[in-house]
């Protein structure tokens, strides 16, 4: 039971988190894709190869050989490749197909196997854990990047500024009920999206 709500939940953490990237994205020029605030930060562009590197490396093959491939190029993902949005998106579905893939109920039971990362031992659910954060953390890094191109233009991706009263007011005039806190976002994603 706790390894399915452990899937369910991490399912829906991550894909909340990849909307926000893409959600960042969509409102950026494609000249904006690859520019950077200054020399030691990363672009938009250069964020999305790293996390799609690091989600091959880790998880193609999971169980099966270790999370850092030698065919990886770390070093590379930090260089801009100038892919167009189109290619740069494809590139990150196919990663994050990758990484969903494992997140599968069929995994739930093997949460305590062990698999490898540079030759350290983890719990697969420590390896999932480790990325996570990861992953929420350049996310974050996409999303304020974005703030910076866009400036007054950004449109918010979670309560605006000034908004929290009436988000709450909303909030507590509805029933209390046991939910994971994305879903009402990501229904209403695909509301919008349909």
């Amino acid at each position: 039971m706790i390894e399915s709500n452990y899937i369910s939940s991490t399912q829906k953490q991550l894909a909340y988190y990849k909307m926000l990237a893409e959600k960042a994205l969509a409102q950026i020029p494609d000249q904006g894709i690859y520019w950077q605030p200054n020399f030691n930060s990363n672009s938009i562009g250069v964020l999305f190869q790293h996390i799609e590197g690091n989600m091959l490396s880790r998880f193609t093959d999971f169980f099966a050989s270790d999370g850092e491939k030698s065919w990886r190029n770390r070093d590379t993902e930090f260089e801009p490749q100038f892919y167009t949005r189109a290619q740069l998106l494809q590139k990150w579905e196919n990663a994050w197909t990758v990484f969903l893939d494992i997140l599968q109920e069929k995994n739930a039971e093997k949460l305590q196997d062990i698999v490898y990362i540079r030759n350290e031992g983890h719990t697969v659910l420590e390896a999932i854990n480790r990325q996570l954060p990861h992953y929420a953390y350049h996310i974050g890094q996409i999303i304020y990047i974005s703030k910076l191109i866009l400036n007054e233009d950004w449109k918010s991706l979670s309560i605006p500024k000034g908004a929290s009263n009436a988000y709450n007011v909303e909030k507590f005039q509805s029933e209390k009920k046991i939910s994971h806190y994305v879903d009402e976002i990501m229904r209403n994603e695909h509301k919008n999206t349909d």
